[in-house]
């Protein structure tokens, strides 16, 4: 049977019903000697692709050539001797002379591989001398030969069987892949492919090649025989559609490697086909006497069999593709529907006359919306080979206008680095095909500039330059350097303005700065644009902010490097080119912007925010070129506008960046340091004189004016802000601060705005002075008059806790937080044994206080909701100013400065205010355990007691069913799944749990004429909770406990009493509880599955489409293994039909639109096994994808709500005993239509 008719064959019957030996009549024809047609091709020209028409639409030729002398020719011109056959030994190239005894011990310790699966394995030999040792075999035996390749297939899946020569002529495939199934005698589902290790990867690799060089190898003379090619196809067609995943993938890879193979020797026999007829046309068009009658018909014969071989590797490539491909492509595996899609990518880029057609792209179309992130990155990085030529993607016009909107949605995938894939695809369409993204595709991508992923922020970055930047770029080029510049800067404004997407800068120039770093370091050009007087017109405030923001920024990444806060790794390793460059542009900007930062901070002297941003400026220079560079004169101009700003501004940003600059400046080891140190005193002193004036009149004046109280706030804000930066201690400012703060506590005549800043003073007052003592050994006078100052100041502001003002008691709190963290017991260790005399303990008042104000301020629905007038950006900075708050107590906690039990005043809070800071209370739970389990397990149990009790005191004694109870009910069940880990370790902590809390539920006497028992009785309720973590054995001497309580704390009268919580807590310890829980799971049994399957399939299959409203779909295909009462797709249905029955019969789209109806889906346990040596196997289901891979994902109501209509082939629930063993590897008794 010729390989044209196998191809008929196969679309209408399938695969793994044809046989691997060859069939009967089939004859060899002759065909012309290697020789002669390696010298009329060498004398071909070289030629493009010809227009060859789609494989997927060919017909079916008549002849086929057959085998010829290659070997004899091919062992003729070469210079190598004869080799032993593959069947006999592998051996090394030359023969081993026998020298020595250390050479014989040699090669017996390593003997040499005896088939092709270990020489491949091992890699020891060059693949072309394999192959060619193969051919050899092959050539002596054809039999024997391909039994071997068989065999390598069989072993390169991890299976142990081995085909039998006389399996090879009596059986058919599907017998030998059932008995191979059957021999599959593994005691894992890995195999060679899917191990990690690094010999297996090189295995991987070998076995890819050497399919490759097969072919390669085979290419003139026997892919043509009619044996090899068409056998091995239908073997792998066989094991393509097995159920056993290793012999799917395996094959699969084998395949379409193949088809690479096949593919490369078509392109090579078309070209030659193309220089063969237009050497014919030329010889034809010459005069008949200088025409050559003899080489005409040498062409003519020459493009018979051109045509002819043609014809024979169109049938092979549409073979596999129908009988592989087009099943495979949806594959329930994703690593095999990955496999796929990129190996149809090399098709088409290797031969897109054949193949970049509609009928082949709408493939990687469809499959751009597979739920798998491999596959989806396969398919991108297809569709960039092809859209990276503008030819090609001419071509793809169609294409492009059809899934060009999927194309889009996936920038936003939910996997990162597709996203990147896609917007690369992007540029390229942007690149070679601009007029089919219109200005809405674009504005989709614009956002992601500001991504959190920087490969994604930088990927957008680089189309929005292509689009935005380029063309204004080159245009303004041609106009000179300065003129490009300024264009490029006008775009990127009117972009960072009119898009209103982000407010920071940072994010956008470390999103262009791989594509556009040079125009973004024009630091001169940039600085020039900001000091004229017009530089454009409509030139605003607003382009002037961006502007600074965007010098600024440009000027930090090409110093640090570093992407924005939020995006990237938080630490990088430069290397030393990383690290030159980055001082190269940093001795740059210093030398462009040292004499022009002083003219822009007086140009823009009245604006605190352009202020605060150049002031940042110093930062990113290189401070010695002050000195060595005799730039001093500007370094004055620089301190001069410095001491301006803090004279003209009160804002805290713009303090705070003069501050730092100051101390950027004041630094010892610079030669400048004393100019800069005289600016700072003088600075100092001037505000140090105003403000001892104004505290002065203060405190003796009895009323003050609005401007006198302005005016004093104002000098102690920037007093503060600078004393948090530099050490004012030399000032003395600790005596009227402290007077002015003491009078705030005992008049409370002292307006907050002179409050908040004094306390502040005070706080880095006493760490500056901490700081200095710490670094020597300090005097018992200093540790005293130190503690003295802590033990005051912590008084005036616990009083302050309790001011009118709300601003007042948080800046008290914070200090307050700050300050006993910094006193407590770990300041005396580590070596500072010597500060033993300064630490400082809370009294019980203040810690009660602490937790008050916690409970008034962090804690208070009222204070969470905030006022209906209040904008979002108000309301998410009051959050992040309580979430600070409560962080400052917890951390009181875990630092032992609070006692652990005052945690319950944060525990009890858990889950109603688990949106907010429910991060926040989870991690001071664990630190809490980590330090004290029994206290910590003591401080649960009090946070529940107290809630209760609360409840109690609210609604009485018939609190135990209301809606408050079973809130605290849900927190005992969270409390509880905290003891889920080492159960031994929890052992004793949760039997004191349950007695401790058995004794406060019999604790209070039931109320006189009440029937609802002792008051606190429902504790029981929420104590049953923590039951099931109790061993069986504990669970007995609980219940032992508490009938002893029960008896000494009730009468025999209430002994009697049906009360509900007892009986809850009472059955919650009972034995039988367990007995019967175990019968309840084992009444109804669940499908085994593999570990960490389920929730591994729930990460990977959820969707990555955003916004989808129309899914694009396929036909409906069926696999090729026969199966009675099914009807065959014929090869026009499997071309042809609607998107809609692709997307349905994918395994990884019903398995969840499949949910609507959970009742219907049935799973199938074989009973019993008909045929033997398989009853014993039925646990090795792993290896194979059985349809309990489906029941495994849970239903959700959002993908039921989606997918309505969406069912599962209902699934048959009894089959005859005769017919198990089929069905075992039957996909359609598993609902599903082709894995």
């Amino acid at each position: 049977m010729s390989l044209r008719k196998f191809s008929h064959v196969h679309d209408s019957s399938s695969s793994s019903s044809s046989s691997l030996v060859q069939p009967q009549g089939m004859g060899t024809s002759s065909s012309s000697s290697v020789a002669q047609g390696d010298a009329e091709l060498d004398s071909l020209p070289a030629a493009g692709a010809p227009d060859v028409p789609d494989l997927g639409s060919s017909e079916d030729g008549a002849g086929s050539d057959s085998g010829s002398d290659f070997e004899d020719t091919l062992w003729k011109g070469s210079k190598r001797g004869a080799r032993t056959p593959l069947s006999r030994s592998l051996t090394a190239k030359r023969p081993r002379k026998d020298t020595s005894r250390d050479e014989e011990s040699l090669a017996e310790k390593n003997p040499e591989p005896s088939n092709l699966f270990e020489v491949v394995r091992l890699a020891k030999s060059a693949m072309e001398s394999v192959v060619d040792d193969w051919l050899e075999s092959y050539k002596q035996n054809r039999e024997a030969g391909f039994l071997e390749l068989v065999n390598f297939f069989i072993r390169s899946c991890g299976c142990k069987g081995v085909v039998t020569l006389e399996m090879l002529r009596k059986q058919q495939n599907s017998v030998i892949i059932q008995q191979l199934t059957e021999q599959f005698d593994e005691d894992s589902a890995e195999y060679p492919l899917v191990l990690t290790t690094q010999p297996w990867r090189k295995f991987r690799v070998g076995f890819c090649e050497l399919v490759a060089v097969l072919v390669r190898r085979c290419q003139y003379s026997i892919i043509y025989d009619e044996y090899l090619m068409e056998t091995l196809i239908s073997l792998l067609t066989g094991l393509s559609d097995s159920q056993v995943r290793a012999f799917r993938h395996t094959s699969t890879l084998a395949a379409m490697k193949l088809m690479t193979a096949l593919v490369r020797v078509a392109l090579g026999v078309s070209l030659h086909k193309d220089n063969n007829q237009r050497q014919y046309e030329a010889e034809r068009s010459k005069g008949p006497s200088r025409r050559a009658t003899d080489k005409l018909e040498a062409l003519l014969e020459k493009r018979r069999e051109l045509q002819e071989q043609q014809e024979e590797i169109e049938n092979m490539m549409n073979a596999i593709f129908k009988g592989v491909f087009v099943h495979r492509y949806r594959d329930l595996v994703p690593e095999i529907r990955a496999i796929c899609i990129e190996e149809m990518g090399n098709w088409m880029r290797n031969y897109s006359a054949s193949f970049l057609t509609d009928g082949y792209l709408k493939y990687i179309g469809w499959t751009l919306h597979d739920k798998q992130r491999e596959v989806r990155l396969r398919c991108l990085k297809a569709l960039q080979g092809l859209y990276c030529s503008r030819e090609m993607a001419a071509r793809m016009e169609l294409f492009t206008s059809r899934f060009k909107d999927r194309m889009v949605s996936m920038v936003l995938d939910k996997e990162p680095d597709v996203g990147v894939e896609a917007v690369k695809l992007l540029t390229l369409i942007l690149r070679n095909m601009e007029e089919m993204l219109t200005e809405e595709d674009c504005a989709a991508i614009y956002p992601v500039v500001y991504a959190s992923n920087r490969a994604l922020a930088a990927a957008a970055g680089e189309f929005l330059y292509r689009k935005q930047f380029d063309l204004e770029w080159e245009a303004g080029k041609e106009k000179g350097c300065r003129e490009g510049s300024r264009h490029f800067c006008r775009v990127l404004l009117t972009f960072f303005i009119e898009s209103e997407l982000h407010e920071h800068a940072a994010y956008l120039v470390d999103s262009l700065w791989d594509c556009a770093a040079a125009l973004l370091k024009d630091w001169e050009g940039l600085a020039h644009l900001l000091l004229e007087e017009s530089p454009e017109e409509g030139w605003g405030d607003q382009q002037e902010n961006a502007l600074i923001e965007i010098l600024v920024s440009s000027m930090r990444q090409a110093t640090e490097g570093k992407p924005p806060v939020g995006r990237g790794p938080g630490k990088k390793v430069f290397s030393a080119r990383e690290r030159k460059a980055q001082q190269d542009d940093r001795e740059k900007l210093t030398h462009y912007l040292i004499p022009l930062l002083p003219q822009l901070l007086a140009k823009f002297s009245a604006d605190a925010e352009k202020v605060a941003l150049l002031l940042q400026a110093p930062r990113y220079f290189n401070l010695s070129l002050y000195s060595s560079g005799r730039l001093e004169k500007y370094l004055e101009q620089l301190l001069a506008q410095l001491r301006e700003v803090v004279e003209k501004h009160t804002g805290q940003e713009v303090l705070e960046a003069a501050a730092r600059t100051l101390y950027v400046l004041c630094n010892p080891e610079f030669t400048f340091y004393s100019r800069a140190d005289v600016a700072r005193s003088r600075l100092v002193d001037m505000l140090a004189d105003k403000f001892q004036q104004e505290v002065a009149e203060l405190l003796q004046a009895s009323y003050l004016d609005e401007d006198e109280v302005y005016s004093m706030a104002a000098t102690l804000k920037r007093i503060s802000i600078f004393h948090n930066a530099h050490d004012l201690t030399p000032w003395q400012l600790w005596e009227p601060c402290h007077s002015l703060l003491q009078r705030a506590v005992d008049t409370g005549e002292v307006p907050k705005q002179v409050v908040i800043p004094t306390m502040t003073c005070l706080h880095f007052s006493i760490l500056w002075e901490l700081a200095r003592i710490s670094g020597a050994s300090p005097a018992q006078k200093q540790l005293l008059d130190l503690k003295r100052k802590v033990a005051s100041f912590c008084s005036l502001c616990q009083s302050c806790l309790s001011d009118v003002e709300a601003g007042v008691q948080e800046q008290a709190f914070v200090l307050l937080s700050d300050l006993l963290l910094v006193f407590s017991p770990q300041l005396a260790r580590g070596g500072r044994e010597a500060l033993q005399l300064l630490v400082f303990q809370p009294e019980v008042a203040l810690q009660s206080q602490l937790a008050g104000f916690l409970m008034d301020h962090v804690f208070n629905h009222a204070e969470l909701m905030g006022s209906d007038d209040e904008d979002s950006e108000g309301k998410i900075e009051r959050l992040h100013q309580r979430r600070k708050l409560l962080a400052g107590f917890c951390k009181l906690i875990i630092y032992n400065v609070l006692e652990l039990s005052a945690a319950s005043d944060v525990f009890k809070h858990y889950t109603k205010f688990y949106k907010d800071y429910g991060d926040i209370i989870k991690e001071t739970l664990n630190r809490a355990r980590q330090i004290d389990r029994d206290e910590w397990a003591r401080t649960l149990l009090l946070s529940l007691q107290q809630l209760l009790t609360e409840l109690l005191m609210q609604q009485g004694p018939g609190a135990g069913s209301s809606k408050a109870f079973l809130e605290i009910r849900d927190l005992a069940r969270r409390f509880s799944l905290l003891f889920s880990l080492h159960q031994l370790h929890n052992r004793q902590v949760l039997l004191t749990l349950h007695k401790a809390g058995i004794k406060f539920a019999f604790q209070e006497p039931a109320p006189a004429g009440s029937e609802l028992g002792p008051l606190n009785l429902p504790f029981l309720e929420l104590l049953s909770e923590f039951s099931p973590r109790l061993l069986r054995q504990d669970k007995k001497v609980l219940l032992s406990y508490l009938e002893k309580t029960c008896q000494a704390r009730l009468s025999p009268q209430q002994q009697a009493e049906p009360w509900n919580p007892l009986l809850t807590y009472r059955r919650s310890l009972s034995p039988l509880d367990d007995m019967g829980s175990d019968t309840s799971r084992d009444a109804a049994p669940w499908p085994r599955r593999r570990p960490g399957s389920a929730a591994k399939r729930r990460r990977l299959d959820e969707s990555s489409e955003r916004g989808d409203s129309s899914r694009l779909q396929t036909p409906l295909f069926t696999s090729t293994v026969l199966r009675s009462g099914r009807q065959l797709a014929s090869p026009a249905q499997l071309q042809e039909g609607s998107e809609s029955d692709f997307m349905r019969s994918q395994p990884w789209f019903s398995s969840q639109h499949s949910r609507e109806s959970p009742h219907r889906q049935r799973l199938l346990v074989p009973r019993s096994a008909s045929r033997p040596g398989l009853g014993s196997r039925l646990d090795r289901l792993s290896l194979m994808e059985e349809e309990m891979v489906i029941p495994e994902e849970s239903s959700t109501e959002e993908e039921e709500e989606d997918s309505p209509g969406l069912d599962m082939p209902l699934i048959r629930q009894h089959s005859p005993q005769g017919e198990q063993l089929r069905d075992l590897f039957d996909s359609t008794i598993l609902g599903i239509e082709d894995l």
